[in-house]
């Protein structure tokens, strides 16, 4: 065993991992971090994906021992201050949820999208989640959420730009 801390969604955990542990074992069995799903444990449905450093992986993939250091975010670490994220919102709106076993790696594979593109294609968000399968739906609701949300997004931060801009105008 090794003692490894963890930086998940802004907060530290100190836990004690076998070298051969995956990051998505001690998220679901050692942090109760269930939001990331366990699907096929081999890196081919997504179901398992979190943020790590910017970038979408698959945890199941990825060693515990090598998320160290990094920043780390799961499904739970999303929504602020009680509000649902806007990806969230989007596909509840769009009814792009119906069991809900792939929307976690969905939506994190958007974030990590959004978050370097914010407004992207249809085409650059179906690329974005390829390696997310979902056995309930075609996609269209997926990806049409996934595109409300970056518009609500991109909406909301022109908002703010203009209250900025105003702001320091009358301040002038």
């Amino acid at each position: 065993m090794r003692e490894i801390q963890l930086k998940i969604n802004g907060e530290s955990y100190d836990v004690s991992v076998k070298p051969n542990e995956t990051l998505l074992d001690v998220l679901r069995d050692k942090l109760d971090l269930t939001g990331t799903k366990k699907g096929c444990d081999t890196g081919q449905c997504g179901a398992c994906t979190v943020v790590l450093d910017g970038k979408p992986v698959n945890s199941c993939l990825v060693l515990a021992v090598e998320a160290q250091g990094k920043d780390l975010l799961t499904i739970e670490g999303l929504a602020s201050n009680g509000q649902l994220h806007p990806l969230q919102t989007a596909f509840v709106e769009e009814g792009a949820v119906q069991c809900g076993y792939c929307t976690p790696g969905m939506i994190l594979s958007a974030k990590a999208l959004l978050d370097e593109n914010p407004t992207p294609t249809e085409e650059e968000v179906k690329q974005a989640i390829a390696g997310n399968l979902c056995r309930c739906t075609g996609y269209v609701k997926i990806v049409k959420g996934i595109l409300a949300a970056a518009e609500k997004i991109s909406h909301k931060q022109r908002r703010k730009g203009v209250a900025g801009d105003l702001t320091r105008r009358v301040s002038d």
